[in-house]
């Protein structure tokens, strides 16, 4: 399943490190309901792994032209703010899997599709900042998921190829641009379940980062 030698480890953060994603839909709804709106949430899901400008976009267009997409976007951030200033929850199995690899002593890098502030402030308040070697973000490259690049950066600032990375994804957009990039690429759901033609990507699908432990004990 696993091409060898694995010498690296890029994981995305929202979602698969960090349980962010259903944070932000319900700031996406809070969002909507202060201008008297609705948000579907099967139109929420649909924003699962996009940029945040791309999302921007994807909300004008969903409500037409006169939308206050400005004041939407206050909104969001308020109410996401909020409530990751109460908790950003690591996601179970996190800390197991990365000690595991740091006492192999693989190289690890986050490859996200959040910009860097964010990143590093998500990073550093669940504590799992100072544990990777390198972080790449949406800041760092001309194309964003399901484009190639954020993984590509992430490998070059490890100086590892591609093919000799293993990445962790939670989303389709994400699992694209990590197979695009020729890594080793494996899913843990979050809120998505794969597509059919995202799953044929996959080197496998796993339920959680406790299973992706399990495989790599078994592969390094």
């Amino acid at each position: 399943m696993l091409r060898k030698p694995i010498e690296a480890a890029l994981f995305d953060m929202d979602g698969l490190l960090i349980d962010t994603e259903a944070v932000y839909v319900e700031a996406l709804q809070a969002a909507a309901q202060s201008l008297d709106l609705e948000m579907p949430l099967a139109f929420c899901h649909s924003m699962v792994g996009i940029p945040g400008k791309e999302c921007d976009v994807m909300i004008q267009d969903f409500y037409g032209a006169g939308f206050r997409i400005e004041e939407f976007r206050m909104q969001f951030s308020s109410h996401a703010k909020g409530l990751l200033e109460a908790n950003i929850p690591v996601k179970p199995g996190v800390v197991e899997l990365l000690d595991f690899l740091a006492d192999r002593g693989l190289p690890l890098a986050v490859a996200t599709s959040a910009g860097r502030a964010t990143a590093e402030r998500h990073l550093g308040r669940a504590g799992l900042l100072d544990r990777f070697q390198a972080v790449a973000t949406r800041d760092d490259v001309v194309h964003a998921k399901p484009a190639p690049d954020i993984y590509l950066e992430a490998a070059r600032r490890l100086g590892i190829a591609p093919e000799r990375c293993v990445a962790f994804e939670d989303s389709n957009v994400g699992l694209t641009a990590a197979h695009a990039a020729g890594t080793m690429a494996i899913m843990v759901p979050d809120i998505l379940l794969p597509l059919p033609e995202v799953r044929d990507k996959c080197i496998t699908v796993l339920g959680s980062l406790h299973e992706a432990r399990r495989l790599l004990e078994a592969a390094l």
